[in-house]
């Protein structure tokens, strides 16, 4: 079985940055793979990689099996089998029902099972009460709820989040996790790679952690191994929060 996402030697430099530095790593089928540490260590570069956004310097990046130029048509197919959540809501200008049918127009299912997809979805977030209201007129929760619908409504088989939670009411986290887990439930061929500053939700949400510090990938292991027993001196430093970066 392939892995749906492969680094083999990757480096990623910007001018004189180095980005993301000479890592190796598979991120296997079914889990949630989390990436910490500090800001600046490239976890946003690698997620940019992955959804073919930046190409390597050196090195591949295998997504879903394959091997592609971020600026060719194979790239775009590839795509649509991702989704992405950044740290801001990103919301159209029209009705939330509007911003979860999106994604499902431009991939152009048939109007009927997007009709059914984003019923199922409003009553899933609890907004069917707003299905018409402007997307914009939301509560920055209720925007990051609908910004992760829309990018899961599709059924992508792997699903990228860059600090999805971050700055949110404990209530709303609760809500956003808890939607990761529904989605990693319906199909055990799904993949999610998590971006976090939060070990709490790292240590709930991953099956395996990686730390990230000057672009390179210092340790990889399983949830309770990293946050309990963690093999890398600066791991260990890091969970206890005596690094100061």
């Amino acid at each position: 079985m392939t892995a749906p996402v492969v680094f083999d030697r990757v480096s990623k430099r910007f001018k004189d940055v180095v980005a993301v530095n000479g890592v190796t790593l598979d991120i296997r089928e079914g889990e949630v793979f989390g990436i910490v540490g500090p800001s600046g260590a490239g976890k946003s570069t690698m997620l940019r990689l992955i959804d073919m956004l930046e190409a390597p310097s050196e090195g591949k990046v295998s997504v879903l099996g394959r091997y592609a130029d971020p600026a060719s048509g194979e790239a775009c197919e590839i795509r649509k089998e991702i989704g992405m959540v950044l740290q801001k809501p990103v919301v159209l200008n029209r009705s939330v029902a509007n911003n979860l049918a999106y994604s499902l127009m431009i991939r152009g299912r048939p109007e009927g099972e997007i009709q059914k997809a984003v019923s199922r979805e409003l009553r899933k977030l609890g907004l069917e009460d707003r299905k018409l209201k402007n997307a914009r007129t939301l509560s920055g929760g209720e925007m990051q709820r609908v910004s992760f619908s829309r990018s899961t409504i599709f059924s992508p088989k792997l699903l990228l989040l860059d600090e999805f939670a971050a700055n949110l009411d404990p209530a709303n986290v609760g809500i956003l996790e808890g939607l990761v887990k529904s989605y990693m439930e319906e199909d055990r061929k799904r993949t999610t790679i998590l971006v976090t500053h939060n070990l709490f939700q790292a240590r709930r949400m991953c099956d395996r952690v990686a730390l990230m510090w000057g672009g390179e990938v210092v340790e990889v292991a399983d949830s309770k191994q990293f946050f309990e027993n963690p093999a890398d001196d600066r791991s260990a430093r890091f969970v206890k929060g005596e690094l100061v970066y």
